[in-house]
């Protein structure tokens, strides 16, 4: 009996100090399932997600074939996989694939050309241009000169790799239209390995994005066209994942770039919805909603009762920077206009901006988030401009023309020692300015983003925003003052602040080399591992807040706000005691959210004013119309439930690090307190 090829596959993450991407290994859950329909008892693969357990395999047995994906996050570390490999196993095939993939041909053979490890690439869907490798090397593995033919003949589905260096194409991109034709990783026991109590499980609909926007990969021609997988396999997957997923892992993340926005979307809705009430699970479900359809998008996510958000991604509000990177076809003001029926059916909304995009300026910026701010949305996110392989903003042409100047910087997480003593640091390339843009300004509209992304969280201070609101005060300069008046905040958040400009400059290199370099010795390695350098600058530092002044951060807001009244010359006794119920409301919310003993110190306040009901009330009623009769005393609790859930995220990595993953994993409506009344007085 003629022994079955082993194929290693892997997606992997680091794990060093916390899991950087912590979803399921879905991508090569596809290939292997496809790979094994075509070809059964011929292979024997292997998944694999963790680095460590992907070289201790190759070292003590390695495969006829490696096979990795590859994105920015998992770049450097596939190199060194490959490399060794080749030490291993001298015949070993490498393959490589995933979209971090240059898009023009000349940087094609360039990128080709410093990755001599590899044998073959297979750009976009990987399934076919995968088996048809295997089939390739199932039909020469009895020739002479098997690798010899292997390497000169054109595969379909790949870039190759001739033996005398030259690089090979016939038909490098090959897209599956009937997603049903590859098996399901999961009802093929596949990602069973995987419900480890570690790993997020994933599931995807459809592939394709309509879009075209330059900053993306997902906005190339060739995956315009989106193809789906049947409802009745997908419907079958959220079941199997419901009876096997651990009580521990309480998200679902859906891989779709566009969820929401096809009228199936409801049918899926409805089917995690099945499971919600049979497994309690999931608690949070993670993806990108749709960019145009909006009407349909807040149904379908209607029908998840809260455990997702409706995902505004603008990326700017300036007419000319949505053409300058091709995405006029989404209709901005068609999504801000739905913002009351948004609130109505009590949706929790996230918008994204992305600073430095081509033609920004620090006026355009300012202005996108006044608009945002207006529109009342829960989130705001900033993210610096990357220049990502494979997205057309990441050309020549296109660099050349905008004239960037960028920076390169680690990704957060993403490090490891492998066991020759070798340190590996992932890297990315960001805008920090242009003709357009200063790196002084850049800094600044960056400091101004962790204001907001601290200071505009929903729920805990919604009630503050609508009392500037009411009192016809722009929530834009709540924010704005905050970073203006940091010298006569509480030294805490003094501190933050430092903190926070001193990482956005000391994160900034000219070169991944320089990097690489530097982090090689094992004094200035201990700061990664520490936490002390390469952290997510805005996500560290919000749990930063959350866990250690949290209460010093909100009557640091409420200072700012009073000065705000009395700039408008609208402050009197009355006001200024609504304001006064209004911080204890929010101090209350925000007090001691992630402390092992959140149970047990639960802050009371007496109020005048019933101001849950104020918030939830949809008429433009004031607060000063919900004066209670007699004061009330209210303590801010946790359920047993609620803090069981944050404590199962908070154990996965209880670091400032971790917390900050667990904060992006909790459903919002649990990580703060509720008020309850607990008595009301003369």
């Amino acid at each position: 009996m003629v022994k079955p090829i082993r194929i290693f596959l892997g997606d992997l993450t680091y794990n060093t100090i916390g899991m950087s991407t912590e979803v399921f290994p879905l991508n090569i859950g596809y290939i292997a399932a496809y790979c094994k329909k075509q070809f059964g008892s011929q292979v024997d693969i292997t998944l694999f997600k963790y680095i460590d357990e992907l070289e201790n395999a190759i070292i003590e047995n390695p495969p006829d074939i490696l096979g990795l994906s590859n994105y920015v996050w998992s770049h450097r570390i596939g190199l060194e996989m490959f490399n060794l490999v080749r030490t291993q196993n001298s015949n070993v095939v490498t393959v490589w694939g995933g979209p971090n993939f240059p898009q023009d041909l000349e940087t094609q053979k360039s990128f080709m050309e410093k990755c001599t490890d590899v044998d073959f690439y297979v750009p976009i869907e990987g399934e076919v241009g995968f088996s048809n490798i295997v089939k390739e090397i199932l039909k020469h593995s009895n020739d002479k000169l098997g690798k010899e033919n292997l390497f000169n003949t054109p595969i379909d589905g790949c870039i190759s790799r001739k033996l005398d260096g030259s690089l090979q194409f016939s038909i490098p991109q090959i897209r599956t239209k009937e997603l049903d034709e590859i098996p399901s990783p999961y009802l093929t026991g596949l990602m069973d390995k995987f419900f480890d109590g570690k790993l997020t499980p994933m599931i995807q609909t459809n592939r394709g994005c309509p879009f075209t926007c330059t900053f993306c990969v997902d906005g190339a021609d060739d995956v315009n066209r989106v193809n789906q997988f049947g409802l009745d396999r997908v419907g079958t997957e959220l079941e199997y994942i419901g009876k096997h997923v651990p009580n521990n892992v309480h998200s679902l993340h859906i891989s779709d770039l566009n969820f929401g926005m096809y009228p199936r979307d409801l049918d899926i809705c409805d089917s995690i919805v099945d499971g919600q009430k049979k497994y309690d699970y999931p608690h949070r479900i993670i993806s990108t909603t749709g960019k145009n359809k909006k009407e349909r998008i807040i149904k379908a996510i209607e029908k998840l009762n809260g455990t997702m958000s409706l995902t505004m991604s603008v990326q700017s509000m300036d007419e000319q920077i949505l053409q300058n990177i091709r995405r006029s076809n989404i209709s901005v003001d068609q999504m801000l206009a739905l913002e009351p029926a948004i609130k109505k059916v009590g949706l929790v909304t996230e918008s994204e901006v992305i600073l430095g995009l081509p033609g920004e300026t620090y006026e355009t910026q300012i202005n996108t988030l006044k608009k945002l701010l207006a529109a009342k949305l829960d989130y705001v996110q900033v993210y610096t401009c990357m220049l990502i392989n494979g997205s057309e903003l990441n050309t020549p042409e296109q660099r050349k023309k905008w004239n960037f100047k960028t920076k390169f910087r680690i990704l957060p997480r993403d490090f490891t020692t492998l066991k020759n003593g070798k340190k590996v640091i992932e890297t990315e390339e960001v805008i920090v300015g242009s003709d357009t843009l200063s790196f002084n300004e850049y800094i600044e509209l960056r400091l101004l983003s962790f204001s907001i992304f601290v200071t505009n969280i929903g729920i805990i201070y919604d009630s503050l925003l609508k009392f500037l609101r009411q009192n016809n005060i722009e929530i834009f300069d709540l924010f704005f003052q905050m970073l203006k008046q940091i010298d006569s905040a509480p030294p805490k958040v003094q501190k933050i602040f430092d903190s926070v400009k001193n990482d956005m400059n000391d994160e900034l290199w000219d070169s991944p080399d320089d990097i690489q370099a530097h982090y090689q010795e094992q004094a200035e390695y201990e700061k990664l591992l520490s936490g002390d350098a390469a952290r997510n600058v805005m996500q560290y530092h919000n749990a930063l807040v959350r866990y250690s002044c949290m209460d010093e951060w909100t009557q640091f807001a409420g200072n700012v706000v009073f000065g705000l009244l009395k700039h408008k010359k609208i402050i009197s006794y009355e006001i200024e005691n609504q304001l006064k119920n209004i911080i204890n409301y929010c101090t209350g919310l925000g007090h001691n959210t992630l402390g092992d003993n959140r149970l047990s110190t639960n802050p009371e306040f007496l109020f005048d004013y019933d101001i849950e009901s104020w918030i939830n009330d949809a008429t433009m009623k004031t607060l000063d119309q919900f004066k209670l009769d007699k004061k009330r005393t209210i303590s801010f609790q946790f359920t047993n439930d609620e803090s069981k859930v944050i404590q199962d995220e908070l154990e996965r990595k209880n670091t400032h690090s971790g917390r900050s993953q667990a904060l992006k994993r909790l459903p919002m409506q649990i990580q703060f307190r509720k008020p309850k009344a607990i008595s009301e007085n003369l």
